[in-house]
């Protein structure tokens, strides 16, 4: 904050950017050379004159006797700035706090050697990564978690809200992570139950990106499902792939037993604009109540310009207290 002998508070930008609380105060201050006019006009009037005569030639102005009227003029600047302090310059700053209960997702993407395939161009993959990512993004104070998956799974992210680390993460996803051939669903559902099982959460849900069968892994599908049901977690499965121009086919079966056991939904995908509607499908399906509370912090200014207004009436005082009070009036 500027000290309150900086002639920053009467520059017109800082005036011009305060909130004034009393703004009438301001109009009171055009009155001011008025008042002055008038007080002496009334002083004039009751002062006893006695007149004189001298030679034009022996009257003359002198610089000194313009000091008569430097009392006043400070007393009018003093009233002034009382005026200003009375109108009470504010700046206020608004503040938007935005809570939110938040739910746990765990996102679980198959990165098998199949899911390499560029039915989707430029590869299931890819198009999975960048569709995730964008769903992250639409996404408000939830914890969100990442697994990838092939023969075997890997915990790729714990639950976060650091959205900006968890699509690096995806950004860094490759079939190369995990040497494993095959698909292990259930495996990688269960490691999803397991990262959100013990976590006090109204809302639980994993989303479950693969193309095929489960093929891999000693933990059946159907048994993660039901684990899954048992600790109130939803699971979205989501099979990736087109058929017609592709080597590697798409297996439903499974993924839609998984949805339907877990009471959530299959969805399927079979380019990249599919996939994205899907996202935004399940965004609208898993909607947070979003609370905003707002703030409004308020700061009086009018501390400097009281200060200056007491300054000036001790100047006032003390010049009618002087020779310039006096000059022409003995």
């Amino acid at each position: 904050m500027q000290d309150w002998v900086s002639r920053y508070w009467f520059q017109l930008q800082t005036l011009s950017s305060f909130e004034w609380e009393q703004p009438y105060y301001l109009y009171c201050i055009l009155a001011v050379p008025f008042l002055y006019l008038i007080r002496s006009w009334l002083r004039g009037n009751a002062v006893q004159k006695l007149p004189v005569a001298f030679p034009a030639s022996q009257i003359s102005s002198n610089w000194v006797s313009w000091l008569r009227f430097l009392p006043g003029i400070l007393l009018m600047i003093s009233i002034t700035l009382i005026f200003v302090a009375l109108a009470r310059p504010q700046k206020a700053i608004s503040e938007a706090e935005s809570v939110s209960e938040g739910i746990d997702i765990m996102l679980a993407l198959d990165i098998s050697e199949s899911m390499e395939a560029q039915d989707l161009q430029p590869s299931r993959l890819a198009v999975a990564k960048k569709v995730a990512q964008k769903f992250i993004e639409g996404r408000f104070q939830d914890r969100i978690g990442m697994v990838v998956f092939a023969g075997e799974p890997f915990s790729l992210c714990p639950l976060t809200t650091d959205y900006d680390l968890l699509k690096e993460y995806i950004n860094d996803i490759r079939p190369a992570l995990i040497t494993t051939s095959g698909t292990a669903l259930g495996n990688a559902l269960g490691m999803c139950i397991n990262r959100m099982r013990e976590i006090d959460s109204k809302t639980k849900i994993a989303i479950l990106i693969s193309d095929g069968d489960n093929t891999a892994g000693n933990l059946d599908p159907i048994v993660s499902a039901q684990l899954a049901k048992a600790f109130g977690i939803k699971v979205y499965t989501i099979a990736v792939g087109n058929d017609k121009n592709a080597t590697e086919k798409v297996d439903e079966t499974t993924l839609r037993k998984i949805a339907s056991i877990s009471q959530g939904r299959f969805f399927r995908a079979i380019d990249a604009r599919s996939l994205g509607l899907i996202f935004n499908e399940i965004n609208r399906l898993e909607k947070v109540k979003i609370k905003q509370n707002r703030f409004k912090n308020v700061q009086d200014y009018y501390h400097p310009y009281l200060r200056w207004a007491i300054v000036f009436l001790l100047l006032s005082f003390a010049a009618k207290n002087s020779f310039m009070g006096n000059i022409l009036e003995d």
